[in-house]
């Protein structure tokens, strides 16, 4: 997945994650991430082979959780923020 960084850092100087997160939701046809920087990234879009290889391991994860029920399974769509300042979107999560 290719990424374009936007330094916005004299409009987003300390941003905080509401508001980084009320920005991702007025602008839903992004897939928005932030850095530890605060530099603003828009993702594109994935192609084929890398959307179908990210439901598998969605599905391969879900199923192996529904088996054990030790945590919960997250998609691409979710925004975790990271000890270190910065708000990513894994392809899945589990935690």
């Amino acid at each position: 997945m290719t990424a374009i960084s936007l330094n916005l850092e004299p409009l987003v100087q300390g941003l905080t994650h509401e508001q980084f997160y009320e920005l991702c939701m007025v602008n839903q046809d992004l897939a928005m991430e932030r850095s530890p920087k605060g530099e603003l990234l828009i993702m594109s879009p994935v192609g084929g082979e890398s959307g179908r290889k990210e439901a598998d391991y969605i599905i391969d994860l879900g199923i192996w959780n529904r088996q054990t029920g030790l945590g919960v399974v997250f998609s691409s769509s979710t925004v975790f923020k990271l000890p270190n300042g910065g708000d990513r979107s894994p392809d899945v999560a589990w935690v």
